[in-house]
This record gives structure tokens, sequence and C-alpha cells, in this order.
């Protein structure tokens, strides 16, 4: 049988470790309460740093909302014959040739072409090609599965246009921005037409 002074020693040190650990606890309580209190910018930069983002989003809005659809349509190569299955709309293309060649699309010129026709010259026999050795072709790999990729492609630009148009009524909602969000937003509009059409 364990002596009763055993017993009492052993309880007071299991109470100090508690004690200890207690205030252990309590300490690094303390210290992330005071991290997380603590303000890593001041409210005058975290007012500014709201205005530039604000002055940014809206301005580049339009041009935001248009790469990100282009390039949704592009992922499965719809600006192009073989993606859509024939010759693609106008638009798709006008969208298309904006984010690749940053220009504006060009009306195709027809030019007939002339039918080459083949003078053998009198009296003199067609010169004989010479057979080229037939060379083995190399193994083919196979092709990488694109669609997961694709598919999360458009997903993306998807979120993007809509949390584009969502921003943009945000900042049409509130009064005191709603004239500026409008003059940011047509400026975004503007600037890169009159920027195409002067190119």
């Amino acid at each position: 049988m364990t002596p009763l002074w055993r017993n009492a020693t052993h309880n007071g040190r299991l109470n100090d470790r508690l004690v200890v650990a207690t205030a252990t606890q309590a300490r690094f309580a303390m210290v992330h309460r005071g991290i997380c209190r603590r303000q890593v910018l001041k409210p005058q930069t975290m007012q500014k740093l709201r205005r530039y983002h604000y002055y940014l989003g809206v301005f580049f809005a339009p041009m935001i909302i248009l790469f990100a659809f282009s390039g949704a349509l592009q992922t499965f190569r719809l600006q192009e014959e073989k993606g859509w299955g024939s010759q693609p709309p106008a638009w798709i293309e006008w969208m298309a040739t904006i984010h690749m060649d940053s220009k504006l699309a060009k009306a195709k010129a027809t030019e007939a072409k002339a039918p080459e026709t083949a003078q053998a010259a009198p009296g003199k026999p067609d010169a004989v090609k010479a057979a080229k050795p037939a060379t083995p072709e190399p193994p083919k790999r196979p092709k990488a599965n694109k669609l997961p990729m694709q598919i999360f492609t458009v997903v993306m630009s998807v979120a993007l246009l809509l949390s584009t148009c969502l921003g943009i009524t945000i900042a049409f909602n509130t009064r005191a921005t709603r004239r500026g969000s409008l003059v940011m937003l047509a400026l975004g509009a503007l600037v890169p037409l009159a920027v195409l059409y002067t190119a």
C-alpha cells in the first residue's frame, strides 16, 4: 500500500504541471490575440489601396470580360474552321484577332488566282522525277488528353467573367462611387478601341 505522503507529493507535482501548462496556454492565447488584433497596414493606407483597387478593377473590366470570353472560346479552337466545323462567325474571329494579334480583323480580300497551266517546251520530253526512297515514319506518341485542362480553363474563364460582372454591380450599387464607376467603365471600353483603330 502506497504511503499517504507519496500520494500527496505525486498529486502536488501533477498540480504544478497543470498550472504551468495552463499558464503557457494563456500566454500563447494572449500573443495570438495580439497578433490578430494588430493591423499590418494603417487605415489610411488601406483606404488608398481600396481606392486603387476600385479604379483599376472598373477601368479594366470591359477588357477582362472580352479576354475571358474570347479565351474560353479559343480553348476549343472555335475561332478556326477546324474547331467550329465550318466558317466561324465574324464576331468570334474579331475577338480572337484582338486577343491573339492585338489588332482589328480586316476584311479578307478575295483575290482571283489565275489557273496554273503547265507549258511544255515543244520537242523536249518532260523531265522524269527521280523516285525518292521511302523513309520510315517515326513511331507516333499517344496523344495527351487535353479535355480536363480545357474544361478547367473554361470554368476559370467563366468564373473570372462572373467575378468581374459582380464587381461592376457592386461598384454601381454604391451611390458614392456610381458616377466614378460610369466614367471609368466608359474609359475602359473607349481607350482600347481608340488604340486599336489608331494602330
